[in-house]
């Protein structure tokens, strides 16, 4: 019998020895930078001359390490081991591969604030954010190892009295890991563990601007027993690597996470029988968001403004999940823009290392020329009320923005900016502002703030989305209570933290024996 989970609890920084202990934490993580991490493939370290230099975003002086980069070579290697290592693991016991996750879980528990502390200096996350994501790594790593236990039995069938049935669950095979920067602990273990523990072999290949809180992470699947060859660690370039292994014939599904774009093109590399194939490949994909908070007359205004900005501004606006359109019918409009922007105003920005900082750097320097251009857009689109600045002479800054007036069909409200910036536009009524919500290729994350029991049953049918969210910010789902994944453009409906989730890298398998 396996016991109920509830999920990780966040960390309350107003506590001193918690604070102290995160201190701690990132002082460990400053007394390893610029270490040097090889790949790992079949158990074995290799060491290429080629790099990926991580930089923390927020000091662009300062490397958080050298990774060595595959190439299709080593691809092609790690392929092979995978291949073979699989046909071993597929017939280990799921007992003993949610075991080797509920270890991991407790290791990664015992040092908490040293992962967490990795994620502020190579993804720029201030000390709530990282906090999460940590959390949501052992979360994932507990659910899907629970999950896993629930389904090792298969599902019951009938059977008659001259045969016995059995319907149970097999894994795919060698399933490519292409994971993000933006939760490159949280989604990266959680994509990854799901893999292993339905019983396949995993290429990984994390982001190429976080690679080193994979490469930690690899260690802790070590130490907790996993067996060599079953994960694989293979940074590299998605071009000469990440192509290459879509592509593999012996690649049995693809699970990714990241732009809309590299999404469709990785759908349609799959979809290709490709010579010596003789499966068709499954691919999961959780891909772009264009999430809009809705707020009706009958709203809590206060609730609304702070979910507006929490949901905007978290992590500055790096998720997919993050509320970029904020709809407001017009009789409140005015009063939720004004308290919007007096709260943005005074969002402390700045390096996330400091615990008082709410919004540190976006990425890198082609997200910060991305998110700049988004905002030269939006001076002739809307009414500049925030923000509107960046700095990336040490690191990538850019302060919270807001604008206001946004026409529904102006390209602030229809494209993915992936950064601190939201757009304000008024609707006429509540139907209006659900078919604005709705107005738009991705179908992720939404937001209604109302004490209207009609509109909350319209939005619950219309506003088609994946994750809908009544009085609350659209950001911040937790794994086992809302299942993530959207609608459309926005990818597969995958239901990361879901009871469905494990069965897309597993088949269904009847066996009839006749007595």
């Amino acid at each position: 019998m396996t016991v109920a989970y509830k999920h990780e609890p966040f960390t309350d920084f107003t506590v001193e020895v918690d604070k102290l202990a995160f201190e701690a934490g990132l002082k460990k993580v400053e007394s390893y930078l610029g270490q040097e991490y090889p790949l790992i493939i079949g158990g074995e370290r290799i060491t290429t001359d080629d790099k990926i230099i991580s930089i923390n975003p927020a000091n662009k002086a300062e490397v958080i390490g050298r990774v060595s980069k595959a190439n299709r070579d080593l691809a092609e290697k790690a392929m092979q081991v995978a291949d073979a290592t699989f046909q071993t693991w597929r017939k280990s016991k799921p007992e003993m591969r949610a075991d080797i996750l509920f270890r991991a879980a407790a290791i990664v528990r015992r040092r908490k604030h040293e992962f967490s502390a990795i994620l502020v200096k190579e993804a720029g996350k201030p000390w709530k954010e990282a906090d999460a994501d940590t959390a949501e790594a052992i979360d994932f790593m507990e659910y899907y190892g629970r999950q896993m236990l629930k389904l090792k039995d298969g599902m019951p069938v009938e059977s008659r009295a001259i045969e016995y049935n059995r319907f149970s669950y097999i894994p795919l095979g060698v399933g490519v890991i292409i994971s993000p920067w933006n939760f490159p602990f949280a989604i990266m273990a959680g994509m990854t563990t799901a893999a292993v523990v339905s019983g396949n072999t995993v290429l990984l290949k994390p982001a190429s601007t976080t690679p080193v809180i994979a490469a930690k992470f690899i260690e802790v699947l070590e130490e907790a027993g996993l067996p060599a060859g079953v994960v694989n660690y293979i940074p590299g370039s998605g071009a000469e690597v990440g192509d290459y292994l879509v592509d593999h014939p012996r690649t049995r599904f693809i699970s990714f996470t990241g732009s809309k774009e590299v999404g469709i093109r990785i759908n349609e590399r799959a979809a290709k029988v490709n010579p010596g194939q003789i499966w068709l490949k499954r691919v999961i994909a959780e891909m772009g968001g264009k999430d809009t908070i809705v707020v009706d007359r009958e709203a809590d205004l206060e609730l609304a403004a702070q979910s507006i900005v929490a949901s905007a501004f978290g992590f500055s606006g790096q998720k997919c999940s993050a509320c970029s359109r904020a709809v407001i019918v017009g009789d409140v409009y005015d009063q939720v823009l004004a308290r919007a922007v007096e709260l943005t105003k005074s969002l402390p920005v700045g390096s996330p290392e400091e615990q008082g900082t709410y919004t540190g750097p976006v990425i890198d320097q082609s997200a910060f020329n991305k998110i700049m251009e988004y905002v030269e857009i939006g001076k002739q689109e809307g009414r500049l009320m925030a923000g509107g600045e960046g700095d990336d002479a040490k690191g990538y800054f850019i302060q919270p923005t807001i604008f206001a007036d946004v026409a529904e069909d102006a390209r602030l409200m229809q494209e993915e900016i992936f950064g601190p910036v939201v757009a304000f536009c008024k609707a006429r009524n509540f139907d209006h502002a659900i078919d604005i919500a709705n107005n738009t290729e991705y179908g992720l994350t939404g937001a209604v703030i109302t004490n209207n029991r009609a509109h909350i049953e319209k939005a619950r049918e219309d506003f088609h989305v994946g994750n809908l969210y009544f009085n609350r910010g659209c950001t911040g789902a937790i794994v086992g209570y809302q299942p993530f994944g959207g609608f459309n453009m926005s990818g597969t409906d995958s239901k990361a933290g879901g009871p469905d989730y494990l069965l897309l890298h597993m088949q269904a398998k009847t066996t009839s024996e006749t007595l």
